[in-house]
This record gives C-alpha cells, sequence and structure tokens, in this order.
C-alpha cells in the first residue's frame, strides 16, 4: 500500500486464535484514471507482506468486485474489523462479534495417560463425540457459540432446556445429536467465572444445573480419584467411546490453544481428522486432501453412508480410521462422520495423521 495515495476504500481485519494473532489489510487505489487492489498482511505488530490482487490497472468497477471478494473471503476465515480479532457471522440475533473463545485442548499419546489417572491434580471426564458449544443466556436471549467463536443456530430442544436454567449464565460444552453435554461455566449472571480454578466452576456448575427441568441440557460425569478415573477409562474403552479428557483442578479458564501441553488434555480411543474433499467418486465416495508444506496431498478415498449426503468438492469433512498407511498417506478403514463448518480448509494438514505403530492402539 502506498501510503502517499489516499485509497478510495478500504478496510484492516484482525484474526486472534491461539497463538496466532494476524492483520489484514485491503484497499481500492487509484492508479492513473483506473484502480488496482492492493494488500498487505503479517503478524500484527510486524512488517507486513504487500501484494497486489490487480496484475494491471482495470476500472472502478472491477476493482471493487475484487475487493468485495477479497473481504468476503477473509471474513469467511474468521478475520473481523474489531482488534480482538474474534470470528463472527452475521445472524438475526447479532450482527458483531461474540466475544467469547473456548479453551481448546491438546491431545496426548496414550503413555502419558495413565500418570494423570493416578495424579490426584487432575480429574478426568468423558471426551463425547459431537461439536463444541458454548451456550450463552442473557438479556437479549439465549445463543450457541462454536470453537472458532461464530454464533450459530442451536437446537430446539436446547433452548427449551436453557430457559427452565434461572438466571444468565454461558456453559461451555459438546453438542451430541439435540443434547449438550457441559463441563465448564465461563459467567453467571454477570460475574465471570474464568479466573476461579476448575474444581471451584465445576461446583458453580453442578449446582446450577441441579434440580432442574432440563433435559438436554446434561452435567459431563467427572471422576476425581485414582479408582474413579481409572474405572471410568476402562468404561468408555470397553464401550468403544471417542477418547477421555484430564483437566487440572486448580486451572483457569484460558480460551485458546497452548502451543503445546496445558491443563486439559485429551486422548482419542481411535483417530479422525480433517480433510478437504478434493473430488467426488462414483459409488458414493470422495477422494480427500491434506495440506503439507508443499501444498495438498491424497489422503484416500471414503465412502458416504446412505444417512448422508454426499458432500461437495472444496467442503471440509471429518472421519475416522484406524490408522494411516505410511507409504500413500492414505486412510485405512476410514469412516465417514460429516461435514465441519467449523473447520477450515488451511487447519487440514498432514500432520493429523496417525500411522500405524505411532501408539500401542495400532
Amino acid at each position: 500500500m502506498n501510503p502517499t495515495i489516499k485509497p478510495m476504500e478500504s478496510v484492516t481485519l484482525y484474526y486472534r486464535e491461539g497463538s496466532s494473532d494476524k492483520v489484514y489489510q485491503c484497499c481500492i487505489e487509484p492508479s492513473g484514471d483506473l484502480f488496482v487492489v492492493n494488500f498487505a498482511y503479517g503478524r500484527r505488530g510486524t512488517a507486513l507482506q504487500t501484494g497486489s490482487k490487480t496484475s494491471s490497472p482495470v476500472v472502478f468497477e472491477e476493482a471493487k468486485k475484487t475487493y468485495d471478494k477479497l473481504v468476503r473471503e477473509k471474513t469467511a476465515k474468521g478475520y473481523t474489523s474489531g482488534e480482538n480479532g474474534t470470528p463472527y457471522q452475521h445472524t438475526d440475533k447479532a450482527n458483531e462479534a461474540s466475544g467469547i473463545l473456548p479453551q481448546l485442548l491438546n491431545a496426548i499419546d496414550e503413555q502419558e495417560v495413565n500418570p494423570l489417572v493416578t495424579d490426584k491434580a487432575w480429574c478426568a471426564q468423558e471426551k463425547k463425540d459431537g461439536r463444541r458449544l458454548l451456550l450463552k443466556k442473557d438479556v437479549g436471549g439465549i445463543v450457541g457459540v462454536n470453537k472458532k467463536g461464530l454464533v450459530i443456530g442451536l437446537a430446539s430442544s436446547i433452548i427449551l432446556s436453557a430457559q427452565e436454567i434461572g438466571g444468565y449464565f454461558v456453559m461451555d460444552g459438546e453438542c451430541v445429536g439435540d443434547a449438550l453435554y457441559v463441563f465448564d461455566i465461563l459467567e453467571r449472571n454477570g460475574q465471570p467465572q474464568q479466573m476461579i480454578p476448575y474444581q471451584l466452576r465445576l461446583q458453580v456448575l453442578t449446582a446450577l444445573l441441579e434440580g432442574g427441568a432440563h433435559p438436554h441440557i446434561e452435567l459431563v460425569e467427572t471422576a476425581f480419584t485414582a479408582t474413579d478415573k481409572a474405572l471410568l477409562l476402562k468404561r468408555l474403552r470397553a464401550e468403544k467411546r471417542e477418547g477421555i479428557v484430564f483437566k487440572r483442578l486448580d486451572a483457569l479458564y484460558t480460551p485458546g490453544r497452548p502451543n503445546s501441553g496445558g491443563a486439559q488434555l485429551k486422548h482419542k480411543f481411535y483417530a479422525t481428522l480433517s480433510a478437504v474433499v478434493a473430488k467426488v467418486n462414483q459409488q458414493r465416495s470422495v477422494e480427500l486432501r491434506l495440506l503439507n508444506g508443499e501444498g495438498w496431498v491424497t489422503a484416500g478415498n471414503v465412502t458416504i453412508p446412505p444417512n448422508h449426503d454426499v458432500p461437495k468438492v472444496g467442503v471440509v469433512v471429518e472421519v475416522r480410521y484406524l490408522y494411516a498407511i505410511q507409504e500413500s498417506g492414505s486412510l485405512y478403514q476410514p469412516v465417514y462422520l460429516g461435514v465441519r463448518k467449523d473447520v477450515e480448509q488451511h487447519e487440514c494438514v498432514v500432520s493429523q495423521l496417525k500411522f500405524k505403530g505411532d501408539d500401542d492402539e495400532s
């Protein structure tokens, strides 16, 4: 961007999630009697890289079309005009950032599980096989927020159950079908809860849900002792559930995902990943692709079961599998789980792959 030229139209967008803190600038600038669309991007506070979306000057109408398309693409990826960088989408309920981001968990391997089972500083809960959902109830009504901070629609059953719970709150949980399994609370009647230890937050959440008629909002079972954690782990494996979560009882609520480790950790009993549909095949199957440092690579194919619509090319989908084949990167025994609207294409990376021999479960 040329600081000596006054732009005809410009915008500065921000994105913040976990360790990411990025800025993107875009503008329409005059070039003689015509116009160009220039951009700059990079980590906030650093020198930005620059470029142009127009290889040569164009008329204003064409420049405006290019500019608007670029802004739409960035906002769809979670960039916003607000400096907090919280992703949002326009809904009938709100036209601004939700202002909420969940605490995200890092995964641990099999060998890291047993020490947490015996450590009294950690509790354990089931890793539900659903979608992350924060439930907010205030004077403006009841809304849902997904793991990217996007305001989303809610099942009517969850809304009706939330109406039966007294007062205002922001709860964190996992949505499975038409039910919400909650495990944390961020706010209660206008009072923030993030800065108190998890054990106390869990007590607040338990008291909030006790004795109420809210059949579609359920408190996740928590095991505290080594014996109870071992029994929970054994039962979840026997029932072929998705996995187990460990949480430090003295930890505060920290939005985003730590670069490594953290006070909340998850272990899945089978592997899952998010991939992009590269091609729709015959016989109800699609080809999958993942992103590495050099571009897109194939991850094999997955059959789409009759109870799911065949996803289109470019859509992000979730797949369960036993392991990935080292030579080809293809998934062994893949099972299609559905579309992931809360995951972007750039998040579908090859580092998700679990190869045979990566842990004892393979």
